[in-house]
């Protein structure tokens, strides 16, 4: 069997590394390939029945892949039906962003490639088009498709070239030529407000509509990934390693162009230690701190969805309820519990019918699967006291065919220091019943990942018809008080060629344009040449428009309103 069938077969799992994997856990009996993606990190794809240990208590909560969502719910409309629509140009305006294109500055991205995963794009749209009907897509690798040549160094999916797509542009068939298309259209719509070129006689434009555009579309997350995470079927669902390897080709693809890259995420996950650790979140953070690259993503719409619980264990309290409302229909999810040191925890969980049953971290060596007597409802308890990469205790809570109604699950702290504060999150909107949540959430800290990484943009949104954010924006700060977001940008009611659009992916492809435009004035006309997405981010932050009767940086807006031209209203000492 090749590495690219064990690579889209799901009788493979995907398994994260940072180092050398245990022998004891994979070894040469085992059938598997490896994928290096440089620095130590890599991706193991291994027979699955043959694995051992291939949960948290024997392993480790880092090596299995996430499942992330999309940060906008929406089915994209054709081009013709927007037509007729209102287009305007109103978030650019209010971003600085339109200003900033004009003389003097005539900052457009030239020079700067803005790299787009996602759902794929729809490349025969004049919004990728130039004056004289070319792309402006320099490379499309589609994940999808296994028919055609994957890039160089990557073992699946097909690689599209710019040759290849302005060759399809003057065919009478172009899918038959360049077969890549976006169903969905989430991702056409990120790359028409980062990057999209003018049209409708002016009526809409991309924020930098001079940039390239490079394109990463995703495949779907492997089933068994889907059924690990209880995922509804028909719901969108992405599995990190190929996140992975889709910011390791956007990377590579910029060599040879010597071009600055901005890479724009509008998905996410409420998976992780949500402080930038994990697999996806180290390397996000080990390619953003490399000079002219930036990386921007969308703190997710989970603000108003109450799936974060924060407690708190005092020595007056030992202990802490918490209620947790599961709606109809529910088939079922999965929470994790994070906490720190010194600090431990255990659980006493009570079903809607009053059963109850008792799960205690120091007496389960392997995972432990709790079965109701009176309800069909089974839960799968795993834990790691000290989580590999974050060095928190983890406990996850793995629920099948839960009993609607209210559930109580009384969280203590146990050895010798009683007391420690912990975090639950349910998963994302997407991923759960409308009816599922706590009765008693908190809504801060439900920035999705992998917003809370630090050398990253994280953007919130907010309505500019009143400067007010929008209630489903998530919220600060990290779990550790590391500050994000550090910006809001334009999200509700966005004019796209594709319609209107609302969420914190539209604001982070916004900002994914102005960070363009700054990355053409500092690196490519050399006024800071080592410019990375740390330097990008202070200059953002620094430019940002903030309101007088608010204090900065907060959990909602960050450091202000994304402003470009006030960004070199700054540099020029007249901010």
């Amino acid at each position: 069997m090749t590495c690219k069938e064990r690579i889209i077969s799901n009788d493979y799992a995907e398994i994260l590394v940072t180092d050398i994997l245990p022998s004891e856990y994979i070894n040469e009996s085992i059938d598997h390939c490896y994928h290096s993606l440089g620095n130590g990190w890599g991706i193991y794809f291994a027979e699955r029945r043959r694995l051992t240990g291939y949960n948290m208590s024997q392993s480790s909560y880092s090596f299995t892949p996430k499942c992330y969502g999309l940060m906008e719910d929406f089915q994209a409309q054709p081009l013709e039906a927007a037509q007729n629509m209102n287009l305007n140009t109103l978030a650019l305006a209010a971003s600085g962003i339109l200003s900033a294109q004009e003389e003097p500055l005539g900052l457009t991205g030239n020079g700067v490639t803005v790299g787009i995963i996602d759902t794929g794009i729809r490349y025969q749209e004049p919004v990728f088009r130039d004056l004289s009907g070319r792309t402006r897509i320099v490379g499309i690798w589609d994940q999808t498709i296994q028919t055609g040549t994957p890039p160089e160094g990557f073992q699946y999916g097909s690689e599209y070239t710019k040759e290849m797509i302005d060759e399809a542009l003057i065919s009478s068939d172009p899918l038959s030529l360049v077969p890549s298309t976006d169903a969905n259209g989430h991702g056409s719509v990120m790359a028409s407000l980062a990057a999209g070129s003018s049209i409708e006689g002016g009526r809409f434009i991309g924020a930098a509509p001079g940039c390239q555009i490079a394109v990463v579309k995703l495949r779907e997350a492997k089933q068994y990934l889907k059924d690990y995470y209880k995922i509804p079927s028909g719901v969108p669902c992405y599995g990190e390693s190929d996140l992975l390897q889709a910011i390791q080709y956007l990377q590579k693809y910029v060599v040879p162009l010597k071009s600055p890259l901005v890479i724009c995420l509008g998905i996410g996950t409420s998976l992780g230690d949500h402080t930038g650790g994990g697999m996806l979140g180290n390397y996000i953070d080990y390619i953003s701190r490399q000079k002219s690259h930036v990386f921007v993503t969308a703190c997710g719409n989970e603000g108003n969805s109450a799936h974060h619980f924060f407690g708190r264990i005092t020595e007056l309290q030992s202990y802490q309820d918490v209620e947790l409302r599961v709606g109809e229909n529910e088939k079922g999810f999965v929470m994790d519990l994070w906490g720190d040191a010194p600090y431990f925890y255990n659980a006493i969980i009570r079903s809607p019918g009053g059963e109850i049953i008792r799960w205690n971290n120091f007496r389960s060596a392997t995972p432990q699967e709790f079965s109701f007597i009176y309800e069909k409802t089974r839960i799968l308890i795993d834990y790691q006291i000290v989580e590999a990469m974050s060095g928190a205790e983890v406990i996850r809570f793995r629920f099948s065919d839960p009993t609607e109604g209210v559930w109580i699950i009384r969280i203590n702290s146990e050895g010798n220091v009683i007391g420690g504060q912990f975090d639950i999150w349910l998963p994302i909107t997407d991923f759960l019943s409308s009816d599922t949540h706590f009765l008693q959430s908190d809504p801060h800290t439900t920035i999705t990942e992998p917003g809370y990484v630090h050398s990253a943009v994280t953007v919130a949104n907010y309505q500019i018809v009143n400067n007010s954010i929008a209630p489903t924006s998530g919220r600060g700060f990290a779990r550790d008080n590391y500050i994000v977001p550090e910006i809001a940008a334009p999200g509700v009611d966005v004019s796209t060629p594709f319609g209107e659009r609302s969420g914190t992916s539209v604001a982070a492809a916004i900002t994914a344009g102005g960070c363009a435009q700054l990355m053409e004035w500092a690196v490519v006309r050399q006024n800071d040449v080592i410019a990375n997405s740390i330097n990008i981010k202070n200059y953002l932050i620094r430019g940002a428009t903030r309101e007088n009767y608010l204090e900065y940086p907060n959990r909602e807006w960050g450091y202000g309103r994304l402003n470009i031209s006030g960004v070199f209203e700054f540099l020029a000492g007249l901010g």
